[in-house]
């Protein structure tokens, strides 16, 4: 219930949402995600995959790891790990078909300011993400506690969509000149509008895009106000 989940909110952008990690004390979750980590990412799946270079696949993953909320290429992946623009795009897809991580793409039809062909990548656990970069320090002790917000709600509203039966298309939108819109979802021919911020802040629908796109609802989510957008 709401109650509940305002309790352990801070806990789980920590720690993540697997169930065990709820049934069990601080001092055990590390060490449970640790195991999850350790044996299935970087032993099972591996294994499954037949994957080559699984050095490179776990590199990857912290490269991802560490860019949750900021566009990601694809192209720089591959400089950064030395290896052909090919094994990024079939260990982007492996991440994906094992659910670690998901991916939305960038809205770009006819601005031309507009951002096209970007990316950004997500982790379903973010105990998971936290574990690989190896940081499961407090919410008051980090500086990545925006991307972390973000992640969650991402993430969260892919399962509020499943809930209630919900079919579109979801998209970030971002221009050149910086102004951006962390999620836009599209439904029934009409745009949806959401930005989040861990901290309360002003925030207005950027005047391009109010412009250019039909507009159905536009929204700041905050951990104040995010009941209705992922609850009910």
């Amino acid at each position: 219930n709401k109650i509940e989940c305002e309790a352990l909110l801070k806990e789980t952008l920590i720690y993540g949402s697997y169930p065990e990690i709820f049934l069990s004390g601080v001092a055990e979750k590390k060490l449970i995600l640790d195991n999850l980590a350790n044996k299935y990412l970087f032993n099972d799946l591996f294994e499954l995959e037949r994957v080559k270079r699984p050095d490179v696949l776990a590199k990857l993953l912290q490269l991802l790891a560490f860019q949750i909320g900021n566009e990601v290429s694809r192209n720089e992946l591959s400089t950064n790990l030395g290896v052909n623009r090919d094994t990024i795009d079939r260990y982007l897809h492996l991440l994906e078909s094992a659910f670690i991580i998901f991916r939305v793409k960038s809205l770009s039809r006819n601005l031309r300011k507009e951002l096209t062909k970007k990316e950004k990548y997500y982790f379903y656990d973010l105990g998971i993400r936290n574990s690989i970069i190896g940081n499961l320090n407090t919410i008051e002790l980090r500086d990545d506690v925006g991307a972390l917000w973000e992640n969650f709600c991402m993430v969260e509203r892919i399962k509020y969509w499943q809930k209630h039966g919900l079919y579109g298309n979801r998209y970030f939108w971002r221009t050149y000149d910086q102004q951006e819109i962390d999620l836009v979802e599209e439904r029934g021919g009409k745009m949806y509008a959401y930005e989040f911020k861990w901290k309360e802040k002003s925030w207005k629908i950027p005047k391009p895009f109010k412009e250019e796109y039909q507009i159905a609802e536009s929204r700041l989510v905050t951990p104040k106000n995010y009941e209705k957008f992922l609850m009910v």
